[in-house]
């Protein structure tokens, strides 16, 4: 049976409160259309399309010699920034401008570690993107990735922050510290693009999207990245060192802590020493196979992260305490990283 509502007796909103209600909603709407526009209008001559051409592969499938992604300009000179993945072993590089013009590139620096690259082309007239503080960032913030999905030019995606402080894996192994989460869409084609807030400014360079999930989307922070490009653009390379062992996580027994005076709390597992680099440029002789690192300096080590995150730069050459578990008794040993090639 059909029923008819009888509208006389319905409560109704006053034709005023609508009308408010409606020019409420049309106004937000505007202002965040408003934003969206202004700061895509602020990077849209600096965001580019990068076409690479990789090295070997089989000529018969000369599609998998190719791939694609995005850049964003940092110097005014010709300096980009974009994804490692999308620049490694690459023969020819490539760069599409926004005004139709394209440039043969050249890799300036790579590491794989963070998934970040610095190419450059010589060309006039260029704009530079502003980076911003990503320590400043909050969740719910707006968030604009924009890039070159599946080859489309210029690409815009806008959603939100939705996480800070994220870790993710880098295709190397290492532990990217300090990612950033959101959900602005992200497909093949835009790695490498940046990520902006409002004003125009780079938060984040889009690297990776768990594909099974929706809406889960990853960008290097901003103040990563200056460090990083900085290293790149002086060095070519960001400097990093090593003990030469190979290691892996285990779970200490309480009962040895106890008796070492280690909190378990703090100590529930540690790195074991594997295997050792023999006759390599770090010194490590003091350490044993079967040790198991607890600490490195005055700092704590509970895996292989932690160990990646203390192996900086300034510890090439320079002499290092270990704290290691071996045979159940605590003992301090003596090594000198080495600079990874």
């Amino acid at each position: 049976m059909i029923q008819f509502v009888n509208v006389e007796k319905e409560e109704s909103i006053p034709p005023n409160d609508i009308s408010t209600g409606l020019n409420e909603d049309f106004h937000l709407l505007d202002a965040y259309s408003k934003a969206v526009v202004s700061a895509s209008n602020k990077v849209s001559q600096s965001v580019v399309h990068i076409k690479v051409k990789k090295k070997g592969g089989n000529r018969r499938k000369r599609r998998g010699n190719y791939g694609n992604g995005s850049g964003f300009i940092i110097t005014p000179d010709g300096f980009i920034v974009t994804n490692s993945h999308v620049v490694s072993d690459a023969e020819n590089i490539k760069v599409a401008l926004p005004d139709g013009r394209e440039f043969e590139a050249s890799l300036v620096g790579d590491d794989p570690a963070t998934d970040l690259a610095v190419i450059r082309i010589y060309a006039d007239e260029l704009k530079a993107i502003p980076f911003g503080d990503s320590q400043k960032l909050q969740a719910g913030q707006l968030a604009i990735a924009i890039g070159n999905p599946f080859g489309f030019e210029y690409t815009l995606t806008a959603g939100v922050v939705s996480a800070l402080g994220r870790s993710l894996r880098s295709q190397s192994g290492r532990l990217i510290d300090d990612v950033i989460q959101t959900d602005a869409a992200l497909n093949p084609g835009n790695s490498g693009g940046p990520l902006v807030n409002s004003r125009g400014e780079v938060i984040g360079i889009n690297t990776a999207v768990i594909l099974p999930a929706q809406g889960i989307c990853f960008a290097i922070a901003s103040n990563t990245a200056k460090y990083v490009i900085t290293r790149l653009m002086m060095d070519g390379k960001v400097r990093r060192s090593y003990i030469g062992i190979a290691g892996q996580a285990v779970h200490l027994n309480p009962n040895i802590l106890k008796q070492n005076e280690l909190d378990s709390a703090l100590h529930r597992t540690g790195v074991m020493v594997r295997s050792l680099e023999a006759d390599g440029p770090v010194y490590n002789s003091e350490l044993r196979k079967g040790d198991v690192i607890v600490g490195f300096n005055k700092e704590r080590v509970t895996g292989i992260d932690d160990l990646h995150k203390l192996l900086k730069e300034d510890q090439i050459g320079q002499k290092a305490t270990l704290k290691v578990l071996r045979k159940g008794r605590l003992r301090e040993v003596v090594v000198i990283p080495a600079e990874m090639s």
